[in-house]
């Protein structure tokens, strides 16, 4: 039985945030920024929350700041560095760019673990959603190797470890949407006041 102790979650912030221009995490939906949403979704689940950037902005936040310590090498640097300063064996990993994120989504995450999985990750439309997903704390490895290699692709380094998904209603669906663009956020914002 897994309990809050045996479980840290890790907010990755540290994207390029490319396709919106400005940092994703900082973004307001219903006047809460996108990254407190992900840190109120895993608040009762977890023991500690660790928050991947190297933006001190973040720091209002009042939960643990960790830096990226591979600078500009996406996801897998991040989820490297969450892995590498939690101090429990579970670690529930979810982007920034999720505001919809409730914690019932996260408690399946949780309801499905076993003996052998190392990953599971939610799937949701057919789409695997390694950003919204529970990693054992040995994986770490598999992601140090990674980065010794220069292999940036998160799903490469997927491939090496034991990984399960949990499939989503088309209800819950909604709830696990990327907010990406300027369009994807209006178009939650319009939903949301309909």
């Amino acid at each position: 039985m897994i309990t809050k102790k045996d479980i840290t979650g890790i907010v990755l912030a540290g994207g390029k945030s490319s396709r919106m221009g400005t940092d994703k995490g900082l973004l307001l939906f219903q006047n809460t920024p996108f990254v407190q949403h992900s840190i109120n979704a895993l608040d009762c689940l977890v023991s500690d929350i660790l928050l991947v950037s190297n933006n001190v902005a973040y720091d209002v936040f009042k939960v643990k700041r960790v830096q990226d310590s591979v600078v500009d090498f996406g996801p897998v640097a991040g989820i490297y560095a969450g892995l590498s300063a939690s101090l429990t064996p579970y670690n529930i990993v979810l982007s920034c760019d999720i505001p919809l994120i409730q914690t019932v989504i996260l408690e399946k995450l949780l309801n499905a673990v076993d003996k052998t999985s190392e990953v599971i990750l939610i799937e949701s439309d057919g789409r695997k959603m390694p950003l919204i997903a529970l990693y054992k704390k040995e994986c770490m490895f598999q992601f140090k190797d990674a980065i010794e290699a220069k292999e940036h692709k998160l799903q490469k380094v997927l491939g090496k470890l034991k990984v399960k998904s949990v499939l989503l209603t088309k209800e819950e669906e909604e709830l696990v949407t990327n907010v990406n663009t300027k369009e994807e956020l209006n178009a939650i914002i319009d939903d949301d006041n309909s």
